[in-house]
C-alpha cells in the first residue's frame, strides 16, 4: 500500500516551479489561475524572485501549495494513493489532491491562512525551537513547567520535536532542555509561534473561511495532523483543519498509524526532500521516494 505525503513551510527554494512551467501546459494554466486568485504574480516570484521574496508568509504558503498540487496533477495516473497526509500547510495540498476541496478553494484558504497567521504574529510576538535528543515526555514536561506560553508543536520524528511559544518562554525552555540533556535546542528563524495558543486569532479567522467552503468525501483516507488517524468524514476533516493552527502537528504519530494499517511505500509530493528525511528516521522498514514526473 502507498501513501502520498505533502510538505509544509520550509521546503521552498528559489526557482522552484521553473521546470514544471517549462515542461507542462497545466502548470502554466495553474500559475495563471493562481495569479488571478492571489492578486499578485506568484509565477514571477517563484521563477525569478530572490530567496527573501519566498520567505514572506503570504508568498511561501501559496507557493508550496501551488507547486505540490501541480506535481500531483502532472503525475496523472501515477497518482493513485491508498492514503494521503500533509505536514502542517501540506494538509491543504493533500486535501486538494484527494478531491476534498478544489484547487481554487484550497488556494483561497491557504492565502487566508497565511494572512491570518501574519496578523496573529503581529499581535503576539513568538518563535519556535527545534529540540534534538530528548524523548517527547521530557520535552512536554519542561514545556508545562514554563510560566510562559510554551508547547510541543511538531512531532517530526523520534528524538526531534519542535516547541512553540512566546520569545521569553522559548528562550528559557531551551536552557532547561539543554540542562536536561538535549543535544540541541535551537531557536528557529521563523516569524511566529505556529501551532501554539498564540495562533488563536488566526484559528478563529480561518474557521469562518473553512466553514464556508465545500468539503467532499476524499478519494482515499487522509491522516490529519491533529488526530493522527485515517479520516474520511468531511465534517471531521473540517474540524481537524480548523484545530490545526493551534494544535501540534502529530507527524510521527500519523506515519506510525499509516504503517500499522499496511502502508509500506511513501512518496513525497512537493518541493524538497524534508519529509523523506523524517520518514527514514521514523521507520527503516518502508520505501521512501520523491514523486516521479
Amino acid at each position: 500500500m502507498k501513501a502520498y505525503v505533502f510538505p509544509g513551510q520550509g521546503s521552498q527554494f528559489p526557482g522552484m516551479g521553473k521546470d514544471l512551467f517549462d515542461r507542462f501546459e497545466i502548470a502554466k494554466e495553474i500559475f495563471q489561475a493562481s495569479n488571478e486568485i492571489l492578486g499578485f504574480d506568484l509565477s514571477i516570484i517563484l521563477l525569478e524572485g530572490a530567496k527573501e521574496d519566498l520567505q514572506q508568509t503570504k508568498v511561501t504558503q501559496p507557493a508550496i501549495y501551488v507547486y505540490s498540487v501541480i506535481i500531483s496533477k502532472v503525475m496523472g495516473n501515477g497518482f493513485q494513493p491508498d492514503a494521503v497526509a500533509g505536514h502542517s500547510l501540506g494538509e491543504f495540498s493533500a486535501l486538494t489532491a484527494a478531491g476534498v476541496i478544489d484547487f481554487e478553494s484550497g488556494l483561497k484558504l491557504v492565502s487566508k491562512r497565511a494572512e491570518a497567521m501574519q496578523k496573529a504574529c503581529n499581535l503576539s510576538k513568538g518563535t519556535m525551537a527545534a529540540v534534538l535528543g530528548l524523548g517527547n515526555k521530557v520535552v512536554e514536561e519542561i514545556c508545562e513547567q514554563n510560566s510562559e506560553v510554551v508547547v510541543a508543536a511538531n512531532y517530526n520524528c523520534p528524538l526531534q520535536l519542535v516547541i512553540s511559544g512566546s520569545i521569553d518562554g522559548i528562550t528559557s525552555a531551551c536552557e532547561a532542555l539543554k540542562a536536561a540533556g538535549a543535544k540541541r535546542a535551537l531557536i528557529l528563524p521563523v516569524g511566529g509561534a505556529f501551532h501554539s495558543p498564540l495562533m488563536e486569532p488566526a484559528r478563529s479567522e480561518l474557521a469562518n473561511a473553512i466553514d464556508a467552503t465545500n468539503f467532499s468525501t476524499p478519494l482515499c483516507p487522509i491522516y490529519q495532523n491533529t488526530s493522527a488517524r485515517a479520516e474520511t468524514n468531511p465534517i471531521e476533516i473540517q474540524k481537524n483543519l480548523i484545530a490545526q493552527l493551534t494544535a501540534p502537528v502529530k507527524w510521527t504519530q500519523s506515519v506510525n498509524a499509516m504503517i500499522s494499517e499496511g502502508i509500506r511505500e511513501f512518496v513525497e509530493v512537493g518541493p524538497g526532500e524534508v519529509l523523506q528525511g523524517l520518514l527514514r528516521k521514523i521507520s527503516s522498514d518502508v520505501s521512501v521516494s520523491g514523486a516521479k514526473i
